[in-house]
């Protein structure tokens, strides 16, 4: 009885482990792409800018979901995440969705952030991409602190990671632009990630 007590015991710790090395590894198994939407899910601290009509928060996750979805139907593997940043994770390409603002109302524009030299031919052709379309300014990259050093560097471990501000959302002028091409926009991003995985996909129009 002893023998088959401990027997029972053994085999309910295997499986237990098993089950536990399994939830593990889905969790720190790298995926193609992972998509942020800024301050999403955040209700203290950096919630997000705040325009005269709209709020930044809102439109990072429409743009996030979007480019997930796009992906998801061209058949990449992509993990879509808010604010907070899962452990563990992997990934091949990391984005994450801003809007930024200014004091003074048009005064900001189109930027982009990474933590190093990996990302940068990355960040070049974004650019040449979205300066095709986007009709206002651009800043240098990683002109403040928090494109430079951005917190989720550190807990992402990408091979290449772009933080994009795709707009000034306390400029009348940039959100009436923006606002009915949010979806084009994120199409557009979705277009840019497949093609930096060597994916071959038809290039939306804007």
């Amino acid at each position: 009885m002893h023998t088959k007590n401990l027997a029972g015991v053994i085999f309910a710790v295997l499986i237990i482990s098993l089950v536990g090395f399994i939830l593990y590894w889905g969790s720190i198994k790298p995926v193609s792409v992972i998509v942020q939407a800024g301050h999403e899910e955040r209700v203290k601290g950096n919630t997000g800018a705040t325009g005269f009509h709209y709020k930044e928060t809102e439109w990072n996750t429409i743009v996030a979901d979007e480019v997930a979805k796009q992906l998801t139907e061209w058949n990449i593997d992509v993990k879509r995440i808010p604010a907070k940043v899962p452990k563990f994770s992997r990934t091949k390409i990391a984005v994450s969705i801003h809007f930024d603002s200014a004091k003074k109302p048009c005064r900001s524009g189109a930027s982009i952030g990474y933590p190093n030299k990996n990302s940068y031919d990355f960040a070049r052709r974004w650019e040449k991409l979205y300066r095709s379309h986007f009709p206002f300014g651009w800043h240098e990259d990683n002109f403040t602190k928090n494109l430079k050093n951005y917190y989720a560097y550190k807990k992402i471990d990408a091979e290449k990671f772009l933080i994009l501000e795709l707009g000034e959302i306390t400029c009348e002028k940039q959100t009436v632009w923006l606002q009915p091409r949010l979806k084009k926009i994120a199409h557009l991003l979705a277009y840019a990630i497949a093609s930096e995985l060597g994916k071959e996909v038809a290039k939306p129009k804007l």
